[in-house]
Parts: C-alpha cells; structure tokens; sequence
C-alpha cells in the first residue's frame, strides 16, 4: 500500500494570497481581431459578446446574471449575448471576499458596481471609436441594441468597430445608467444556461474525463480523528480493475479503472475504525453540550438596557428552549474531483465554489507554487456552501500525486452523507417579558452551538469570543425590544461544521420567530400585529410582512382545517415574509397547502431568478423542517441516503407565490434569503392548528397526533 505524508496543509488556512483587482485598470491582451477592454468581456467582428463569469454556477444564475449587467451597461443585442466560465484570475476575484469564490448570496451585490463599470467602459471606447470615423463628438452619438447610432439614424455594428475601440484608453470612471433606463435589467430573463443542461451538453464536475484516468472511491473516516485499524487488503486487490491502494489523511482509497470496481474494491476492504475520542459519540451527547454551553454562554453579542429589572419588574415573563439537529448539504451531485499532478503542475476539474482559494491550498499540497495549478470550474449540481470546502479536491490532488495518474475521485452518496461539514446543531434557552400592555420589554438569548469560524480555517473567532455565524438573526433580530442580551456558548461536540444553505440565520430564524409568536400568544395578540408594532422602526421588514400577510389573505376566513403561520427575516441583505398554510391530519403529519412569500431584494436583475430561488430556499428549508437531521449513534453517523435522510417530494410540494416588491435600495442576495423563514411560518401555523408549540426539528409527528 502507498501511503503520503501527513501535511499541515490545511492549518495555515491554505496561506492564500487574496486581493480584488478592478478589471478596469487597463486593456486585456487580445488577439487583434477580439475588442477585450476588460476581464469581464470579448467582442468579435461577427457581433458576439461573449461575456466571462468568475462564480461558479450552482444553479442560481449567474451565468445569466453576471452577462446580464455587462450587457445593460453595453446595451448590448442580447439575443447575441454568450458567456464563460472564467480561469482563476485576481481579476475574477469577488469584492466581498477579496477571493475568487461564490457564496453568501454575494454575486450580484458584489459585482453590481465593478461588472456594469465594465460593460460602460466597453460602451463609451466603442462609442469613441465610431465618433473618431465619423469624425463627430461622442456626446452626439448614442448606443442601441449592439449598435452605435449617429446623425441622421446612420449606425455601426459593434462587431465593425473591434479594431478601432481596442486602441481607445480605458476610461476610468465610466457613467452608467440610472434605473429608470434599464432595458435587460429588472427584466424577466431565460437563463443561458438551461440549453445545454436540457440538451445534455452542460458539463458538471462528475461528467469530467481525461484519457487513462483512474477512479478512486475512498474508505473515510467516519469522525474527525478516527484511524483505521484494521482492513483487508487482499480482498480488495482482489477486485477485477482495481490498480492501487492508497492511505492518505482523509482515508483509504481504491483506485480502479471505473467507478464499479473503485467502489467494491473499497467495499471489500471492511476497514475496521478506531474512534478515538469520539466513540461515544451520540445524539443525546451532542444535545446535552450544547444546552451545557447555552448554559454558561458568556460570550456577549448585545447587551443593552437593564435586562434584569425589566423582567424583575414586568407584568408576565415566558422562557422555552429551541434546538436544531445538524444537517447534511444533500447535494443532487455527490461529490467528485478530477485531478492530474504531473512534476510541479496540477491541473482539476471540478465543481467547486473556491477556486481562488483551491488554488492556493492545492499547490501548497502537491508543492506547487499557484501559478501553476489548474482550476477548471465546472456546473456544480448543488452546492448549498458544501462546495466551498476543500477536501474532496484536496484528497483528488493526494491521490493524483501518490499514483502518477490522473484520478478521478467520486463520494457514494453515503460517503457525502456521513462525510462531516454539516450545519451546526445549535441549542438556545429564551427568557422574554411582557408589560401589563402586552408589549415586549426585555429578551434573552443564550446559545449553544459550535463554530463554523474556528472550523473554516481561513477565518478567526474575534475576542470577544462571538461566532458572528453562531448568532447572526439572533445579535441582529429586527424587534424593537429595549432590553437585551444576546450570548454565545461554544460547544464542539466532535463533527465537522460547515456553511450551509443561510448560515446561521436557517437556524436563528426557526428560534426567534417562533419564540415572538410564544410572546404574542402570551400577549394575547395576533401575531402579525404583535410583529408590526415592534418593527416602527424597520420599515423594509414591516413592508415584506404586511405585503405576505396582504396576498395570502391573513385574516380572512380559510377552508376548513386550513391554518396560517407567518414569519420574517433579514438575511444577506435582504427582506423576506413568508406565510404558510397548512392543515395537520389525525396521525400528526402536516401538510403544506400554499406558502406566500414577499421578497425585498432591493435592485433587481432577473426577476424569473429570483423567483426561482425563493421556491428552492422554501423547499431546502421545508426539507430540513419536516425531516432534515444527522444523528450520531456509538461515534457514527446514523443516516446514509435519502431513503432515511428524506427531502421533499413533488406530492408534498406547496403551491408558492413569490412576490417581489419594488426598491431602489442597493441589491441584496437571493440564493439563500428564501430559506430561513419557512420552519417558524410553519410551526407557527401548526400552533394555530393545533395549540401545540414545535420548539425542535424535524417536527416530531407524534406530538400533534390526535388522541
């Protein structure tokens, strides 16, 4: 058996080098038939505008997206309008993160400046080129469709104008348009994208293929820590096509000539673990650190007025516990890598939502200096913040330099379940008070959860020990509640944590908005009014709400057995209401009929996006709500595929209406704001079915199951 090093690769945080280069600071090398002012796009004399995307396309539309700002500014025909997928390039890198890579909601927010500066530089050096042929001003000119139009109607193509703009100077500080003039933007818009993976042409990471490339699937450690004991090597060597047996950090891998023989041949090896220190390892543990840590939960996020006299002094107090399991990505794609490290170049293809930082990490792996790896972005099938971590590249580069061939390493689907990088199971313990007028004077929240800060690698808790992650729509709830405090325990029960769909507010969301509805039934209020009186001061949430509330009929009489539940959150710059109506059957099991849901994004790109990505957030988190858990029994994992790790069916998919309000407020994301709003709109609405609070997920059937 091969076996490499054991190196602190990932200690350093990858040790990445990071900085965000405007586009805009000069002219691209071109070839001299190619107008290429900046990164971010190319035209050609038959008209083409190929437009060149730095994010990975995880389905929520930025190969859409991104052209879509560059051709607004360019006024751009987008009937000819193409795009890229971009090499990983500082210029490239996402202004939010000071790194090439996708998350958080940041595409649009982050290049919506930088990306349409692109397109009107390209406008105003085509415009230039066509004033100095016509020997005119360029103020008299204007730009239509992919067209320059002067005096007397007369026009050049963009594509007629190449060679002459490729030697205009790039301006500095192009004009763009004000909104009022937008023409693609705000526009209901197909997406590029939708042919090819229609068609069958779209390439994902998994669809990656290189002459004599071998397929690995490997035996992982089911628990951070764990070390194999013991295996059979024999049987595994055994397996017709299996070529190579190779140890690295992660695990034990079979390397074979497809994936069948990689798979039976790492089947057939029967590793036997030893846990270490976490052997023990079981659900019930993992929920008593994290109420042990709300418990002494020190780390203070907000501290304002006088919590103490005010629930000492109020008229009525109420106190619940909320918890969250941890929860798998449950990516349609599993996970998969394609490597070739050939002497001190490293090429992958992959579907990867950190290619910057990937760059970086894999040459430090392999012992290569960044330039020269290698990252080819492919469509990722779902990412859900899953993507961005590296290991599933990291083992591929080990594999690829311990063989001397290229390898192709593939997760079964119960690899990538029991695999770590999970959403943090989170605890909280809430202390509210009412005055005698039923309005809330004094909350607190202590929480218990671990910390995706400690466990990124390239982000450091600060002093005050607050993970911004752990408390985020809990240090930044919206109520006007003038007495507050807001802490954070940290528990690390053992299991890797990991961004997932909305971050801590997926979690924060279910806790806060479930406990104000717990205090406008102690208030005896209904629990939209309740929510409008302590939001005077946030009209962007109190807009969402009261336009959910409005579509969905709130108030008005339902069908019988029909029951709603509304919520709010702000989460990556943007407002969502949701209201969900629902019924619950005899046995317990709830049923959601409609969601409504009303968005405040600000500034909008594609509305049929945004839409789109309100509806899947809703699902993701309607999944997680009514089935989504990781349960840990003797240090393992206890679920392995969808079959006990369930997500929603057609059957039980609602009816969703999205309705998108009008803003002129800076664009904020949309890929995960759908998401956090959904759990407490539901058990909301099952309290209002049932009169029986839900303070834990998945929903437990059994305890709305009627007598």
């Amino acid at each position: 058996m091969t076996s490499t090093n054991r190196r602190e690769f990932l200690q350093s945080g990858a040790a990445l080098s990071l900085g965000f280069a405007l586009p805009l600071q000069g002219a691209r090398a071109q070839a001299s038939n190619t107008f290429a002012p900046n990164a971010w796009l190319r035209i050609t004399p038959d008209n083409r505008i190929t437009v060149i995307c730095g994010s990975a396309e995880m389905g929520q539309g930025v190969l859409t997206a991104i052209p879509m700002l560059v051709a607004e500014e360019l006024d751009a025909d987008w009937r000819l309008v193409g795009v890229e997928q971009a090499p990983v390039d500082q210029a490239y890198n996402n202004p939010m993160f000071g790194m090439q890579a996708t998350g958080g909601s940041t595409t649009v927010r982050a290049h919506w400046l930088p990306v349409r500066q692109a397109g009107a530089a390209a406008r105003e050096m085509l415009v230039a080129a066509a004033a100095a042929q016509w020997k005119v001003e360029p103020a008299s000119l204007r730009t239509e469709a992919g067209h320059v139009i002067g005096p007397g109607g007369k026009k050049l193509a963009y594509g007629a104008l190449v060679a002459a703009a490729a030697q205009q100077p790039v301006p500095a500080k192009p004009a763009l348009k004000a909104s009022k003039d937008f023409k693609i933007l705000g526009k209901p818009t197909r997406r590029l994208d939708t042919p090819a993976k229609v068609n069958g042409t779209a390439k994902f990471g998994i669809d990656a293929q290189v002459e004599g490339m071998l397929v690995a699937v490997m035996a992982r450690a089911p628990i951070a820590g764990a070390k194999p004991r013991s295996m059979d090597e024999a049987k595994a060597r055994a397996i017709k096509g299996v070529q190579q047996l190779i140890t690295i950090p992660g695990g034990v891998a079979v390397l074979a000539d497809g994936y069948w023989a990689a798979k039976q041949g790492r089947d057939a090896l029967a590793v036997q673990w030893d846990l270490g220190p976490h052997a023990d390892l079981s659900s019930a543990k993992v929920s008593a650190m994290l109420a042990s840590a709300a418990d002494n939960a020190e780390a203070v996020a907000v501290d304002q007025g006088n919590l103490k006299d005010a629930i000492a002094t109020s008229d009525k107090t109420l106190s619940a516990s909320y918890e969250v399991p941890y929860l798998a990505h449950a990516c349609m794609e599993p996970l998969n890598c394609l490597a070739w490290v050939k002497g001190d170049e490293v090429t992958i293809w992959a579907g990867t939502q950190s290619q910057g930082p990937a760059q970086g990490i894999l040459g430090q792996v392999a012992q290569a200096t960044p330039a020269k790896v290698k990252v080819n972005t492919l469509l990722l099938g779902g990412g859900f913040g899953r993507r961005f971590a590296p290991d599933f590249a990291i083992d591929a580069v080990l594999l690829s330099k311990a063989s001397g061939r290229p390898v192709k390493l593939i997760y079964t689907r119960e690899d990538d379940m029991a695999a770590g990088y999970y959403r943090p199971a989170s605890l909280v313990r809430f202390e509210a008070a009412l005055d005698d007028k039923g309005r809330a004077t004094a909350l607190r929240a202590d929480i218990g959860s671990p910390s995706i800060m400690a466990a990124s690698g390239f982000m450091k808790i600060p002093e005050n020990g607050v993970d911004a992650m752990a408390v985020e729509g809990l240090a930044d709830q919206p109520y006007d509640i003038p007495n507050q405090r807001i802490a954070y325990g940290r528990a690390e029960p053992g299991p890797q944590v990991w961004f997932w769909r909305s971050v801590g507010h997926s979690q924060n969301a279910f806790f806060i908005e479930s406990f104000v509805d717990e205090m406008a039934a102690a208030a005896k209020a209904d629990p939209l009014q309740f929510r409008l009186a302590l939001l005077a001061k946030k009209p962007r949430h109190k807009a969402v709400l009261e336009a959910a509330a409005a579509k969905a009929g709130w108030g008005k009489p339902l069908a019988k057995g029909r029951f709603r539940g509304i919520a709010v959150a702000e989460s990556f710059g943007s407002y969502v209401a949701e209201v969900a109506e629902i019924s619950v059957a005899d046995d317990g099991t709830p049923k959601v009929h409609r969601v409504v849901a009303a968005v405040d994004c600000g500034q909008t790109v594609n509305p049929l996006t945004i839409a789109r990505q309100i509806e899947g957030g809703i699902v993701y988190g309607l999944s997680a709500a009514l089935y989504g858990k990781i349960t840990y029994k003797d240090g393992r994992v206890e679920q392995g595929n969808f079959h006990d790790y369930p997500v929603l069916r057609l059957s039980e998919m609602p009816k969703v209406e999205v309705h998108i309000l009008p803003s002129q407020e800076a664009p904020g994301g949309i890929g995960e704001p759908g998401t956090p709003p959904i759990a407490p709109a539901l058990v909301n609405a099952i309290f209002a079915a049932t009169g029986k609070r839900i303070r834990s997920l998945p929903i437990d059937t059994a305890l709305l199951k009627k007598a």
